[in-house]
């Protein structure tokens, strides 16, 4: 105690402080200092990517602005935060090593940690990983109808590990983004309904055809429904010989998720139109042939003239 109190402890404890306040505090100084410019050059750079990308986005007319900018902050958010954390841990090493702290123990703990984790947790680590590119791609939206693995239904959410669809029964399917092989996207951009009408074979297709372009017009100017439609309808023509009906392949363009009310109202207007223009739709039937041995027609005539003659 009466050591600690002397005066020639603290003399050397202040000679030894100035040497090291000396040696190391202008190396400890330009540290912090370099860390508050790599964090503002970071900050800057995330901010220059964002727009870029939103600048493309917005080119490409894939989604509305707002949308495309709150897809862009939380994809840059978590870009910042990583950054963020890898030049704090970075910074930590090298100040630490700079008050002569032996951070060797510090590295072998944390690959150990890293390791052992990094093994527990791949599936969550690839999960992540998926989750972020999918979002950075704009694979699918929330609100989008999508199938995913073969499984079709509506995007309720998109986070970094899983992603939520619920179909048409209600039935809620969670996926892990890590094990998604196959994405389809419905109703990215425009969606459409594919048309496959089939007319009695005696019926003129020029004719068909134009009746269908007029219930698609009719359509158009409708207050409802016009605004939901793209472009005129296209009309492709004879797309294949059925067994009872020929039919006629057409397409409309829709605003997303629109392409279902407008199919079904347009198929509703087409069979009034058919109706009013005595347009046959056929229905599938059978030719059942007897053999020529049997001729089934002509006994019946048979017995029917021997009756009259009997009578």
């Amino acid at each position: 105690m009466e050591k600690i109190l002397s005066t020639d402890f603290w003399g050397k404890l202040a000679i030894g402080f100035t040497d090291w306040a000396i040696s190391e505090l202008p190396s400890i100084i330009i540290l912090i200092l370099l860390l508050i410019v790599l964090l503002r050059t970071s900050s800057f750079l995330i901010r220059k990517l964002k727009n870029i990308l939103i600048s493309r986005t917005v080119y490409n007319q894939d989604e509305p602005d707002l949308e495309a900018e709150k897809r862009l902050n939380t994809l840059m958010g978590i870009v910042r935060k990583g950054v963020a954390i890898l030049i704090w841990a970075v910074f930590i090493m090298i100040f630490l090593k700079k008050i002569n702290i032996d951070i060797a123990p510090i590295l072998a703990g944390a690959g150990i940690v890293g390791l052992a984790v990094g093994f527990g947790a791949q599936e969550l680590v690839r999960d992540f990983i998926s989750g972020f590119f999918i979002l950075l791609e704009n694979q699918i939206r929330t609100g989008d109808v999508a199938i995913i693995n073969g499984t079709g239904g509506l995007v309720e959410k998109i986070e970094l590990r899983t992603i939520t669809l619920r179909d048409q029964s209600g039935t809620v399917h969670v996926f892990q983004n890590g094990k998604i092989n196959t994405v389809s996207n419905m109703t990215k951009g425009w969606s459409a309904m594919v048309f496959d009408i089939g007319v009695a074979y005696k019926e003129d297709l020029n004719r068909v055809m134009d009746v269908m372009r007029e219930v698609s017009e009719e359509l158009r100017n409708d207050e409802t429904f016009g605004p939901k439609i793209l472009e005129p309808m296209e009309i492709f023509g004879l797309d294949s010989f059925g067994d009872s009906a020929l039919v006629i392949k057409g397409r409309i363009k829709t605003r997303p998720i629109e392409q279902w009310n407008v199919g079904r109202e347009y198929r509703k207007r087409l069979k009034e139109a058919f109706d009013k223009h005595g347009i046959e739709i056929p229905f599938p039937h059978h030719t059942i042939y007897w053999g020529e041995e049997m001729k089934p027609l002509q006994m019946t005539l048979n017995k029917a003239e021997n009756t009259r003659e009997n009578n």
